[in-house]
């Protein structure tokens, strides 16, 4: 399989961030930000009803949180230190929501003392600690959802509730003194399955009338996370189906008058704006007779690949080297025998491949820096540049 840069990067793109990167010592990343403002200007385009909360874990560089603060976009935070650091760049925090609904009540504290209003919930103990430590709030519940086995990167299971416990939480919240605001979900990163949409969205509509109907409570807002897909391996439906569909689902359901919509991309507006750099450190085979070459470079699961687990994220692979194409495993350096990126999933590297050449993996703006171990083997974390 022949990776193309042009699938991928205009070829000025490409020979500028390759150009960038051709006296630096490998690993790392270096990133474009003119692609990530393209991504948010294009998600505003195809949803011009909506307010975007970019998921801060994706990548929290201050360089992509200031660009896009200028260009107007809320932030979804998971922790006081990514509040610190977006706070630090001069977002308001009206414009930051708590997402994550695993935290401990004196950080929730922490948010509602620096001024943060939004809060996500999806349990009992955690909204009361919600009612305690951030009095008045706002609160949205956030749902299980089906796409488990249609996203690449499933979500589901960690996080969320039954709607039957929503529709509780939300009566809850307000005998508590909060603010029952509205309903979320998560379809799942990457996912291809756009109908899933439909399904999750006919469920909030059902407990957004029962709440009206029965308890005389109206809400407000849907946040509909993320899911949007990046350009990897296995082509997607662009961004402009995606949304035709889903303001259908959403139309079908609630008509013209739409809610509040919520989008908290991540993965969607930074990770084709990435590419990692990586050295090839050997290549071998385990046997006289082995058909696979093995591929040690000198990046891995533990510096900023782990979304290769279970080969769930197919990275494009593209290299300098040219001629006949054969299967190889793909490892990284460390001493773990987890660093394994691709044994399954065959990818074809040149046979003339060797040491001291170089890989690019198109798309690793998401999830790359913010997941790499910070000593590992001793190994640094992933080295990251933005360039304009």
């Amino acid at each position: 399989m022949s990776v193309k840069i042009e699938d991928y990067y205009s070829r000025e793109t490409f020979k500028k961030m390759k150009g960038f990167a051709d006296d630096r010592e490998t690993p790392f990343v270096v990133i474009d930000t003119n692609i990530i403002a393209q991504a948010y200007d294009e998600l505003v385009g195809n949803f011009p009803f909506a307010k975007i909360y970019y998921a801060v874990k994706a990548n929290p560089a201050t360089e992509i949180t200031e660009l896009l603060r200028a260009k107007g976009s809320n932030f979804d935070i998971a922790s006081i230190y990514e509040l610190d650091k977006v706070l630090a760049t001069g977002v308001e925090p009206t414009r930051i929501s708590y997402g994550n609904t695993i935290k401990k009540a004196k950080d929730i504290r922490y948010f509602y003392e620096k001024g943060v209003r939004l809060f996500a919930t999806d349990s009992e103990a955690d909204l009361r600690n919600i009612a305690k430590a951030a009095p008045g709030s706002k609160i949205y519940v956030r749902i299980l959802s089906e796409g488990s086995t249609t996203a690449d990167w499933p979500l589901s299971r960690k996080f969320g509730c039954q709607p039957d416990m929503a529709l509780d939480l939300l009566i809850l919240a307000r005998q508590l003194g909060l603010e029952p605001y509205g309903v979320s979900f998560h379809v799942g990163s990457q996912q291809r399955d756009i109908d899933v949409w439909d399904a999750v969205i006919a469920k909030v509509k059902v407990i957004f009338e029962r709440l009206r109907e029965e308890d005389g409570i109206v809400l407000k807002m849907i946040n509909m996370g993320g899911g949007f897909p990046a350009n990897y391996m296995t082509k997607t439906n662009s961004l402009e189906i995606y949304a035709q569909e889903i303001i259908r689902f959403l139309k079908e359901d609630f008509g013209d008058e739409l809610p509040e919509i919520i989008l908290e991309p991540g993965r969607s507006l930074i990770a084709n704006a990435g590419i990692l750099v990586s050295e090839v450190v050997l290549v071998a085979r385990k046997s006289r007779t082995a058909v696979e070459r093995w591929v040690y470079t000198d990046v891995g699961k533990f510096s900023g690949l782990i979304e290769t687990m279970d080969e769930a994220i197919k990275f494009p692979i593209w290299t300098e080297k040219k001629g006949e194409l054969e299967e190889v495993v793909i490892a990284g350096p460390t001493c773990d025998s987890a660093d394994i990126m691709y044994e399954n999933y065959k990818y074809g590297l040149p046979l003339n491949l060797a040491s001291g050449d170089r890989l690019y993996w198109f798309s690793t703006g998401a999830y790359t820096t913010s997941y790499s171990a910070v000593e590992f083997n001793g190994f640094p974390p992933l080295k990251a540049y933005y360039i304009s």
